[in-house]
């Protein structure tokens, strides 16, 4: 089944904040090979994928069907050890093509303050057809 147009403009917060522990900056580093003790870059992703999984929970949309098409990050200010971190996907854009839905989803990366420090967008291909 396609996903609904109407979800457009909807916001689906993550489910619970995060702290960016060292523990949690070191094993993130070493599963994606990031030399040094900075944050990775793409450490956001974390709390992204929760935002996305309440979506993908809110509206019955299974994890199977989708295809992760692109991410990006745009940043506010480098991300820290100690920062609480919260998440809120925005989903952006829907557009159908042959079959497939192509869901364009932006999430917010806010730290205790509310201030945004990072902004992911993504795109998610999600196939709506029944498995042969």
């Amino acid at each position: 089944m396609p996903v609904d147009p109407s979800l457009v403009g909807r916001d689906f917060p993550a489910p619970a904040s995060l702290t960016v522990t060292p523990e949690r900056v070191g094993a993130f580093a070493q599963a994606v090979g990031h030399p040094g003790d900075d944050v990775p870059p793409t450490f956001p992703i974390v709390l992204a994928f929760d935002a996305m999984m309440a979506f993908l929970d809110s509206e019955q949309i299974d994890l199977h069907r989708i295809v992760h098409g692109e991410q990006r990050f745009a940043y506010a200010r480098p991300l820290v050890v100690g920062d609480e971190l919260s998440a809120t996907l925005t989903v952006s854009g829907l557009r159908q093509i042959g079959g497939a839905d192509i869901i364009a989803t932006t999430s917010e990366i806010a730290d205790a303050t509310g201030a945004v420090v990072c902004t992911g967008k993504a795109t998610l291909v999600h196939s709506s057809g029944s498995d042969a």
